[in-house]
């Protein structure tokens, strides 16, 4: 039987779902924008442990909404008027991540059964923000079961007026040996980037897959040629799905060793000015996109073969 734990811990309120007879576990955390924060399948660590001190310099986990990734400068025009986001890249003086990432969410709903546990998290915004003054509701909702993980998220129009939006989640996997672990992805595209990490242009992507992790240091991104992007590991081996018809990819290995973004997203980054991915959502419209993490235990998988040879 799948279980809901609340907890709090350090000023912050966690909801933990998960189920002891098969070990997965699902950890989310309201405060920070309902994010995901651990996840576990077969007792494996499949999402690296950040500290939730550190989650404003990560944004681990965090949904991206209404922008995914950058605004350069943080202006940007709509329906022939001109708004400007708050820089929170200040090195960069760029809007970083949206402005649902550090929003106290709230537990809606809740279902639990002996094959999964789903909850749903919400936020209402009240359109006071002047560089997206526009009211919204977004919902979060999140299901586990023994080998699967997935988030689906509902934005409503709660204005009068239409408003701009793309829409990205930024995770962080884990790998006991990142060098020894592979991407693999159907892309013809990747973008270029200038010194703001703006997108500046495109190139041919061509790479032979699976590509090894080995020696690398990536901050890419990519138009996607299909829905799904494949992980793996010496563990284990991830396939995260989208149901949008448009995907694009973000890629990021921060300084913290074997750890990997693989951020899956709805349109581009810049996507305000450069108009890439981007959708208009209508007064009382709903907007709806579910990306799903597949789980397979490696080492199991081998040694069931074993036994069968």
């Amino acid at each position: 039987m799948y279980t809901l734990t609340e907890k709090a811990e350090n000023g912050l309120q966690f909801i933990e779902i998960g189920n002891s007879q098969n070990a997965s576990k699902a950890t989310l955390c309201l405060n920070q924008g309902g994010r995901l924060s651990g996840l576990e399948f077969d007792g494996i660590k499949v999402l690296a442990d950040f500290h939730p001190s550190t989650y404003g310099k990560s944004y681990a986990s965090s949904i991206l909404f209404p922008f995914a990734n950058r605004i350069k400068d943080g202006k940007y025009t709509f329906d022939g008027t001109d708004y400007i986001l708050n820089c929170n890249e200040i090195d960069k003086n760029n809007a970083l991540h949206g402005m649902v990432y550090d929003k106290m969410f709230d537990l809606v709903d809740q279902e639990l059964t002996s094959d999964a546990g789903e909850i749903t998290l919400q936020f209402t915004h009240n359109g006071t923000n002047k560089g997206f003054p526009f009211q919204f509701q977004i919902q979060l909702i999140y299901k586990l079961t023994r080998d699967e993980f997935s988030l689906a998220t509902e934005i409503i129009n709660l204005d009068t007026k239409p408003f701009p939006f793309v829409l990205g989640w930024h995770p962080y996997f884990v790998s006991k040996n990142l060098e020894e672990s592979h991407l693999n992805f159907e892309s013809k595209t990747q973008f270029l980037h200038d010194e703001q990490q703006i997108i500046s242009g495109t190139i041919p992507f061509d790479m032979d897959m699976p590509y090894q992790l080995k020696d690398v240091k990536l901050d890419d991104g990519y138009i996607l040629e299909s829905n799904k992007v494949e992980f793996l590991t010496p563990e284990y081996r991830l396939e995260i799905s989208s149901t949008s018809k448009e995907n694009y990819l973000q890629l990021y290995t921060p300084d913290t060793p074997n750890v990997i973004a693989i951020e899956p997203m709805t349109g581009a980054n810049n996507s305000f000015n450069n108009k890439i991915g981007l959708q208009i959502l209508s007064p009382d419209k709903h907007y709806h996109v579910k990306w799903t993490i597949a789980f397979e235990n490696r080492k199991t998988k081998i040694k069931t073969n074993q036994l069968i040879t």
